[in-house]
C-alpha cells in the first residue's frame, strides 16, 4: 500500500510513469477504472480547485464519493481529527484525500489507516498534488526537455505549501528554482536564490509561477494595503514585456494583485490549462494508488 503525503514519496520514474498515464486521460473522458471503489474527502480547510479536480477525478474513473461536511461532524462534537480518521478507516474506503492547516497531519495518520491516503494540503507544508500537476503542465509545455529550465516563483513563498512542494520536486528533473519576494515572504536559508523583483532576473527566466497573496497567513501587518504589494510584485504586460515566458499560478488568482487583468487573458497563461491538467493527474494518481 502507497501513500502520497509529499512528493518525496514517488520516485522520478514513478513519476513519469504517472505522467504517461495522465496524458492518456487529457481528454477528461470517463472509464470504469475505479468502478465499485469508494473514496472519502475531508477538508479541514476551504479548497474550490483542489477538492471538487478530485472529486472530478474520482467520478471519471467510476469511483463513489463521499464527501464529509467538516462543519456537522463529530469535530464540531468534540471527536479528535483521530477519532474521525479512525471511525472512517473502520467502515473500509478505498482511499482518504484530506486536507488540514496541521503542518505534518497527514504523515501522522497515514500510520493509522488502512488504505492509500493522500495529501491535499497541510498548513504551510507541502501540496504534492499541485507540484505534481504543475511539473506536469511544464513538461507538456516543453516536450519534456526542461533539464536546464529557470523557474522564478513570486510571492509569498514563505508561507505557500505550493512553493515548498515546488521547490523540493522540480529541481529532480533538472529545473533550476529561484524566488522573488520583498524580505518578509523570503525563504528562510541559502538553500535557493532569492531576489528583490523579478525585473532582476527576468531575462534569464523560462518559467513563472505566482503564488496567491495569503496576507491572512501572517500574524503580522506587512504592507498598509494590497495594493502597495501589488505594485512591485503583480504580473504585467509590462513586465513580461514579449518574451517567451510561460506564466503560472496554483488559484486562486487575486486579480491585479498576484496577475493583472491583461495577463490573464495572454496566451503565456497557462492557468487553466494547470487546472484541467490537474484532473488528469489525479486520475492517474487515484488508479496507480486505489489497486
Amino acid at each position: 500500500m502507497q501513500h502520497l503525503i509529499t512528493t518525496s514519496d514517488f520516485t522520478n520514474e514513478e513519476i513519469l510513469d504517472l505522467f504517461d498515464e495522465a496524458k492518456i486521460f487529457k481528454d477528461l473522458t470517463t472509464n470504469k477504472a475505479l468502478s465499485g471503489k469508494l473514496i472519502v474527502t475531508l477538508f479541514f480547510e476551504n479548497s474550490t480547485r483542489t477538492r471538487s479536480a478530485f472529486e472530478i477525478a474520482a467520478k471519471r474513473l467510476g469511483a463513489d464519493i463521499v464527501s464529509l461536511d467538516i462543519g456537522t461532524s463529530s469535530g464540531s462534537k468534540g471527536e479528535t481529527i483521530f477519532d474521525t480518521v479512525a471511525n472512517i478507516n473502520a467502515m473500509k474506503p478505498d482511499a482518504i484525500i484530506i486536507r488540514h492547516s496541521e503542518c505534518g497531519l497527514p504523515a501522522t495518520l497515514a500510520q493509522h489507516v488502512d488504505c492509500p491516503l493522500i495529501n491535499a494540503g497541510d498548513g504551510k507544508n507541502a501540496h504534492p498534488t499541485q507540484a505534481l500537476l504543475d511539473l506536469f503542465t511544464i513538461m507538456e509545455h516543453f516536450d519534456g526537455d526542461v533539464k536546464g529550465k529557470r523557474i522564478a516563483i513570486v510571492g509569498d513563498a514563505r508561507t505557500s505549501r505550493v512553493a515548498g512542494s515546488n521547490k523540493k520536486l522540480l529541481p529532480r528533473f533538472g529545473i533550476d528554482v529561484c524566488f522573488v519576494a520583498p524580505d518578509c515572504f523570503k525563504l528562510e536559508g541559502n538553500d535557493f536564490k532569492q531576489y528583490d523583483n523579478l525585473s532582476e532576473i527576468i531575462d534569464d527566466i523560462d518559467i513563472v509561477m505566482s503564488l496567491r497573496t495569503q496576507l491572512e497567513r501572517h500574524n503580522e501587518l506587512y504592507f498598509a494595503s494590497i495594493q502597495e504589494y501589488a505594485k512591485d510584485y503583480c504580473i504585467t504586460k509590462e513586465v513580461f514585456g514579449d518574451r517567451d515566458i510561460l506564466l503560472l499560478h496554483p488559484g486562486p488568482v487575486n486579480r491585479n494583485v498576484d496577475i493583472s487583468d491583461e495577463m490573464l487573458k495572454d496566451k503565456r497563461n497557462k492557468i487553466l490549462e494547470q487546472v484541467s491538467n490537474g484532473v488528469a493527474v489525479r486520475m492517474a494518481l487515484l488508479k496507480k494508488l486505489i489497486k
